[in-house]
């Protein structure tokens, strides 16, 4: 089978099985490519080029033709089927674009497609201030395997800076916690990463952090030790390693 294709709905969510009632474990991106590794009419077994995760999307909204040359940088990007035309569809951070031309305002992603040039960047651009990235996110809904403006999740909230930058990062917490280097120090920093068993948050300062925080159902800053004592307290889990964010 070929083994290149890319996205071309808003998002999707990613399925543990190929059914609409099974677990969501992640979710996939405008522009985003993938491997097929099976095939039924309604469903595609896909393997993500990125972080190498696999799952279920529905059978659709895919191409074999696309070359990304820049990438949505706005949380939510409106799409237009003409300039000044919007239409009820909007891309979310760190979608890829393939843009075929620009005028003033504007760039030509697709056949009637329009998005802001003020919501774009070019793909290599990097964003090494992760706290923008990450308060781009403040308030969003919690949602369990979202990585979008609808919803997102402790992990996808780490990732999607990585992502953004083009640089590889795991989905997971579990696998997260792997990859990163650490050690248990308490004199907590900005760009510190705090895992516990299943939970990430972020430093943003010495004294605050930034998660996707289930409890609170949303993206919210709060105190770090307070949010220490209360995970101890309501979920019994300490901190199981301190990390550093480096792009």
């Amino acid at each position: 089978m070929q083994n290149r294709f890319y996205f071309k709905g808003s998002f999707s969510n990613i399925y543990k099985k190929s059914s609409k009632f099974s677990e969501v474990t992640s979710q996939i991106l405008y522009g985003e490519k993938f491997k097929i590794l099976s095939k039924t009419k309604n469903w595609i077994k896909i393997k993500s080029s990125f972080d190498n995760y696999t799952g279920y999307i529905q059978n659709k909204n895919y191409s074999k033709e696309f070359k990304a040359n820049y990438k949505v940088s706005s949380l939510k990007a409106n799409i237009y089927k003409k300039p000044n035309l919007k239409t009820n569809i909007f891309l979310s951070l760190g979608s890829k674009l393939s843009v075929k031309e620009t005028n003033k305002n504007y760039a030509r992603i697709d056949k009637n497609k329009w998005i802001k040039k003020k919501d774009i960047k070019k793909i290599n651009y990097k964003e090494k201030n992760f706290i923008k990235i990450f308060k781009k996110f403040l308030n969003i809904k919690y949602i369990w395997g979202g990585k979008s403006y609808k919803g997102i999740d402790c992990s996808a909230l780490l990732q999607m800076f990585y992502y953004y930058n083009n640089k590889f990062f795991p989905r997971d917490t579990k696998d997260q916690i792997k990859y990163l280097k650490g050690n248990l120090k308490t004199n907590y920093q900005k760009g510190n990463i705090i895992f516990w068993k299943g939970h990430v948050a972020m430093c943003v300062n010495s004294k605050q952090l930034i998660h996707a925080y289930g409890p609170e159902k949303k993206v919210l800053i709060m105190p770090i030790l307070k949010t220490i004592k209360r995970i101890e307290n309501t979920a019994k889990l300490k901190v199981k390693k301190i990390a550093k964010i480096k792009i």
